[in-house]
């Protein structure tokens, strides 16, 4: 019995990956044993970024809250300290907002927590 080979779903898989490796530099977009590699290797970038992207804009917030409780004399421990004690729900995301982009108004959730 001959053997039978599907052409073409190897082909549309082919043409998948090739597709994903558009735009990089040298054998990477048109060889497909350099693009196939290449494409799985920037897919585990991808999946690994996007979980470590949250650690990073969490780290920034607190960077952003920090910089903003000191000009009003408390550190950044103290301020989520005391905002947690006073019960006052606002999460790290806003308060970065408020201390960079609306200073009056950090200083009244830090006026109202002292």
């Amino acid at each position: 019995m001959p053997r039978s080979v599907n052409h073409v779903a190897s082909r549309a898989r082919r043409k998948k990956v090739m597709k994903l490796a558009k735009g990089y530099f040298g054998r990477r977009k048109n060889v497909w044993t350099v693009a196939k590699n290449a494409v799985e290797k920037g897919l585990g970038y991808a999946y690994r970024d996007r979980r470590a992207k949250k650690r990073d804009f969490r780290s920034l917030w607190i960077q952003r809250i920090n910089a903003g409780a000191r000009i009003h004399g408390l550190s950044y421990s103290a301020l989520m300290g005391a905002l947690n004690k006073s019960e006052i729900q606002l999460n790290r995301k806003v308060l970065a907002d408020l201390a960079m982009n609306h200073p009056e108004a950090f200083k009244a959730v830090v006026d109202q927590v002292k």
